[in-house]
């Protein structure tokens, strides 16, 4: 118990340097059973790997190149949009909620929705917020290390990824020799069977949960939502939890078509 939270507790101190070689681990053993098979039909393993890794780059440089491009317009027409949004939670929402929350705890959230209450709240407590701006300074300078922190594991993945893909077979060798020979055939079953099932399992919902964002932000889109491919891929991304994807398409969607008003000019 003593060794394995020793373990834990080093791995815990080295995870910033860890996470590169992780990710890339991660990347090599989705990849390893594609080399694999086209390895199988005679090609060299050095050029099987070069495809496979060839393949995932461009992949990954499209669906950057689609995506980018469309998460920022769709910012950019959530943020001018936005005065719809507060106006909706000020008239209608809090216009609702805000009378039953002040009777029931004696909060006011409509004089939180003031911007001139709040300016002036700033005002009485600007010593406070320049100690706050202290801190969102310091924040910013350890941010641009955690930049350069990330442009290097930006690069240093790609690299390792494609080590990883090349020598898999090797390393599981390696760990496979470390095994107890009495014990090597009930290892290597259960380590295949969790294998097979694990990989499966991330490679299905991967594609679920591209299948999903692809299909709830199409579908809000041609339905006139503004902001619908937006909610799409998050949606899409919280697949992974069960129920919470689907949710918060529901919620988020509902709230997007109230405040157009699409159909319920009224409730707009």
């Amino acid at each position: 118990a003593a060794i394995g939270l020793g373990i834990v507790w080093l791995l815990g101190k080295l995870s910033t340097v860890l996470t590169p070689f992780a990710v890339a681990a991660l990347l090599g053993w989705l990849g390893d059973p594609i080399v694999d098979r086209i390895e199988a039909r005679g090609v060299r393993r050095n050029t099987a790997v070069i495809a496979v890794f060839t393949a995932m780059c461009l992949l990954l440089t499209v669906v950057l190149l689609i995506l980018v491009p469309v998460i920022a317009r769709q910012i950019v027409v959530l943020v001018e949009s936005w005065p719809q949004y507060q106006s909706w939670f000020g008239g209608w929402f809090a216009g609702r909620f805000a009378p039953w929350l002040r009777t029931a705890t004696g909060f006011d959230l409509l004089s939180w929705l003031d911007t001139q209450h709040l300016l002036q709240m700033l005002r009485e407590h600007w010593q406070r917020a320049g100690g706050v701006a202290v801190n969102v300074l310091g924040f910013v300078s350890r941010s641009g290390l955690a930049a350069i922190w990330w442009a290097t594991n930006l690069v240093l993945i790609p690299i390792l990824a494609f080590f990883f893909l090349r020598d898999w077979d090797r390393f599981v060798e390696r760990v496979a020799s470390l095994i107890p020979r009495d014990h090597i055939l009930t290892v290597t079953r259960l380590a295949k069977e969790s294998d097979e099932v694990l990989g499966g399992f991330l490679r299905g919902q991967f594609l679920v949960m591209a299948a999903l964002g692809v299909m709830y932000g199409l579908g809000l889109w041609l339905v006139g939502i503004k902001v619908g491919i937006l909610i799409g891929i998050i949606g899409g991304l919280l697949s992974f939890v069960p129920y919470l994807g689907p949710a918060s398409v529901v919620v988020m969607g509902v709230i997007a078509a109230l405040v157009q008003g699409l159909g319920m000019p009224g409730l707009a």
